[in-house]
């Protein structure tokens, strides 16, 4: 089945009134950009699998909501982000790393740090940081929330975030130091 053919509006519409074709095509087109982001999340595959499965039940679902105003891609995007997210909460594992009282860790910056590693590389990393610093490094670097954002989405204070984020820093940084040597 060719999903190119076929444009966006049509394959939303298809899939609001829910036919499988349209289902499928949607989900052959995004599901394989959409595992990406919640192998970001998850950190193994399994998890990965259950995110991008149900995220992409809940999209089914809520697909009514999409008014073809903006990208559908994105939309998609936030779709897949907040049902792993809440997937994690779930599981109560986001929730253990996740703490009011984190002080916050400051990080020297040190400009071209990454540059002796591969984005593939870094990613790999990415996914070793403990389950909040992941979550929360995800959203701020990778999918460009705000502090605020994810303060709000997970409940938890902007401050919180920082903190985590700086979390999530300070770690990799160290392992790409000892990358280097």
């Amino acid at each position: 089945m060719q999903v190119d053919l076929y444009k966006e509006e049509e394959i939303v519409k298809g899939c609001q009134n829910n036919e499988r074709k349209y289902q499928e095509i949607l989900y052959r087109r995004y599901a394989r950009k959409m595992y990406g982001i919640c192998m970001s999340y998850a950190g193994n595959r399994d998890l990965a699998q259950d995110m991008l499965h149900d995220a992409f039940l809940k999209i089914f679902r809520t697909i009514d909501s999409f008014k073809m105003e903006g990208s559908l891609e994105g939309w998609i995007r936030r779709v897949v982000s907040n049902t792993a997210i809440d997937l994690l909460r779930k599981q109560q594992r986001l929730d253990h790393y996740i703490t009011e009282d984190m002080e916050e860790i400051q990080t020297d910056k040190k400009p071209g740090v990454h540059s002796y590693l591969a984005t593939k590389e870094i990613l790999e990393m990415v996914s070793h940081l403990p389950d909040g610093a992941r979550a929360i490094f995800n959203l701020f670097a990778l999918e460009g929330f705000s502090h605020k954002e994810i303060a709000d989405q997970l409940r938890i204070s902007e401050g919180t975030s920082k903190s985590q984020y700086n979390r999530a820093r300070s770690i990799l940084k160290g392992w790409i130091e000892n990358n280097q040597e």
